[in-house]
């Protein structure tokens, strides 16, 4: 049911429930990279170390910077989908690393894992049907869970394809 107030939204709350496990595991395997993409771990297995701080001529950023903001900008909208107190961070600086210097070996792994939980802890929002995908978040300003999924699945494919790119491209010069 529509709400015709300005500025009005979708009220799913009178609508009767439909299945969403199809919907849901459509989302968690956008979420997981399957199909069409290479996976985030395909993309980062065995990354040579000498070229993870290296930004080659010409591209805005380095391997490590843009895992380091595909952590930081999915753990924003994990944050801001499950978290009634959520504040908003600071754009850019809140969603980059603070140096561009390679990283540790051990900085790179918590890097990559905390990636890695953010991402499952996003695909157990989506998988629990105690969570409706089409009401707004209430303290959003119309965002639905199913956006936030999309979002992160959308973000994350644009930098893993950027990823994948600066790899081959450092790969061929080393």
């Amino acid at each position: 049911m529509r709400d015709d107030s300005p500025g009005g939204r979708w009220d799913t709350r009178s609508m009767p429930k439909q299945p969403t496990t199809g919907l849901r595991q459509h989302l968690a395997n956008l979420l997981r990279m399957k199909g069409a993409h290479l996976t985030f771990e395909a993309a980062v297995a065995d990354f040579p170390v000498p070229l993870r701080g290296v930004t080659p001529r010409g591209a805005p950023h380095s391997p490590w910077q843009l895992i380091e903001h595909m952590r930081l900008a999915q753990a924003d909208i994990l944050d801001f989908s499950r978290n009634p107190e959520y504040q908003p961070r600071k754009f850019p600086d809140d969603y980059w690393p603070a140096t561009s210097t390679p990283p540790s070996n051990a900085a790179w792994d918590v890097s990559i894992q905390g990636f890695q939980s953010d991402m499952q802890e996003m695909q157990e929002l989506i998988a629990d049907t105690k969570n409706d995908l089409l009401a707004n978040i209430p303290h959003g300003e119309g965002q639905t869970l199913l956006r936030e999924a999309l979002l992160v699945a959308d973000h994350n494919s644009y930098h893993l394809g950027q990823l994948v790119f600066l790899r081959k491209m450092l790969e061929q010069k080393a």
